[in-house]
């Protein structure tokens, strides 16, 4: 992972990089929103040059990906905590919905990803520019939609930032929350004392800030490696406790209750979603042709992570039945080692990565919004630490708040990625070819677009009403302990 590309990724469901080097000003210039003015052509360009503008011949990228580099980074930043939630993720939907709907559910965010990037590529050539950033691909189309698009275009990149910010902080309590309840679940079998989660959550707080001090990604890529390696080595572990029991579907549901579904939706969401990255990874390819396509990148890496997800999530589910936890890892048998050690090694894997995870939402509070206010103060650097400690405090006080793992990963899932992966991208299309399509096509595409932008909010508002009712009970019930439900 390098800082001087904009593929970086955290090692969890999915994450939203988006930097590219320091600009001269002695702060890494944020790839979120890019200044289209920035990136036009030369003034001596010629008429026909515009009219034959091809925004992949334009890309100057320093170090560019190959297809293959492409699809590991594209893979790394879809499995993490999310894949580990799969077995809860099928025991809300049972056994028959949740391998029927994991698969619906990962085509229709597959098809949402290849619509932002026909997106991208067309308000590129119209633009002008070689790339464009999630919020930026926003602003340009709308910009060129009907009146009431044009009209909230201005806004659309404060509200994807929005979105993606409330993401990355939830991924970042997320990460919390597995850590303490992975260290806390090693440390019960040893000691007769059960500590509380939050105790755990405490003792790692102070280590968190300091990772989170890191101002150079640089520095956290070796550790980013080192976390990947662990992970994998984690995965064929959990895959080896799953598959060594005999498979029996006995006391196990096929269809599960309506009410638990958006729990399920939106656990899949957070998992598969990588709609953060998408851009970014296309925006450092050799040959970013061949991202998409029936045969490309997107395509293959999409299912090798929806064949996975299943897996974990079936036989996961199958395994444990009723007694599956928020992370698998919570199930393994305590009284082996080696099911000790995947425990202590993700946690330290998710621990070390949590400044990746972090670094999003850092680069978009200080770097978007709050840097132009701190530009000329002598004390600029200082507050870009009092921001980084209070963006890790507010991750650390909503884990402490409500230390449960699936419901945090579910209201996350619903709640951000309805709209980052299914919504907008829906309404973006609407508005880039509003004046282009006529007809039938044009109202096939509004028409579908209305039913997948439905669904998009749909899913946000059931999915979050249902996560947060259920974060409520837990809350007031059981003090919210982490992995029950």
């Amino acid at each position: 992972m390098s800082s001087k590309t904009r593929s970086n990724s955290a090692n969890h469901g999915h994450s939203n990089s988006g930097f590219v080097p320091d600009d001269g000003s002695g702060r890494e210039k944020s790839a979120f929103v890019i200044e289209l003015v920035e990136k036009r052509p030369p003034a001596n360009t010629g008429e026909k040059d515009l009219q034959d503008y091809d925004p992949y011949q334009h890309r100057q990228v320093t170090h560019p990906t190959t297809n293959n580099e492409t699809l590991i980074h594209l893979l790394k930043g879809s499995l993490g905590t999310g894949i580990l939630a799969m077995p809860m993720a099928f025991y809300h939907a049972g056994y028959v919905v949740g391998s029927i709907g994991t698969i619906a559910i990962g085509l229709l965010c597959t098809y949402c990803i290849h619509m932002l990037i026909k997106v991208e590529y067309e308000m590129c050539k119209r633009k002008k520019v070689p790339s464009l950033s999630y919020p930026a691909v926003g602003e340009a189309a709308l910009s060129d939609g009907p009146g009431w698009c044009r009209a909230i275009a201005p806004h659309i990149v404060h509200v994807i930032n929005t979105f993606l910010l409330i993401y990355q902080l939830g991924t970042c309590c997320v990460y919390v929350v597995f850590v303490s309840s992975n260290i806390k679940s090693i440390v019960d079998y040893y000691t007769e004392e059960k500590t509380d989660v939050r105790l755990y959550m405490l003792i790692i707080l102070l280590p968190l800030i300091l990772i989170n001090w890191v101002r150079n990604l640089k520095y956290l890529a070796p550790f980013s490696t080192i976390a990947n390696f662990i992970t994998l080595i984690s995965f064929g572990i959990i895959l080896y406790y799953i598959f060594r029991e005999p498979i029996s579907f006995d006391g196990l549901i096929a269809v599960g209750k309506l009410r638990d579904f958006p729990l399920f939706f939106g656990t899949v969401l957070f998992a598969l979603e990588a709609i953060g990255v998408i851009l970014p990874l296309e925006n450092e390819m050799k040959t970013p042709r061949h991202f998409g396509g029936p045969f490309g990148v997107l395509n293959k890496a999409m299912i090798v992570i929806v064949t996975l997800y299943v897996g974990m999530g079936l036989f996961g589910y199958i395994n444990y039945g009723s007694d599956v936890l928020g992370s698998i890892t919570l199930n393994l048998p305590p009284s082996e080692i080696l099911a000790q050690c995947v425990k202590g090694m993700l946690a330290f894997a998710i621990y070390i990565t949590h400044g990746i995870a972090c670094y999003v939402a850092i680069d978009i509070t200080w770097n978007e919004y709050l840097f132009k206010r701190f530009q000329s103060s002598t004390r600029k650097v200082f507050w870009e630490y009092v921001t980084r400690t209070i963006l890790v405090l507010i991750t650390f006080l909503l884990a402490v708040a409500i230390p449960n793992l699936e419901l945090f990963i579910s209201l996350f899932g619903a709640l951000c990625l309805s709209a980052l992966g299914l919504a907008f991208p829906a309404l973006m299309q609407t508005a880039c070819y509003w004046h282009v399509r006529k007809g039938k096509a044009k109202v096939l595409m509004v028409l579908k677009n209305v039913v997948i932008a439905i669904i998009g909010v749909v899913g946000l508002v059931v999915g979050t009403y249902t996560s947060i009712s259920d974060i409520i009970a837990t809350f007031f019930e059981d003090g919210g302990e982490s992995g029950h439900h």
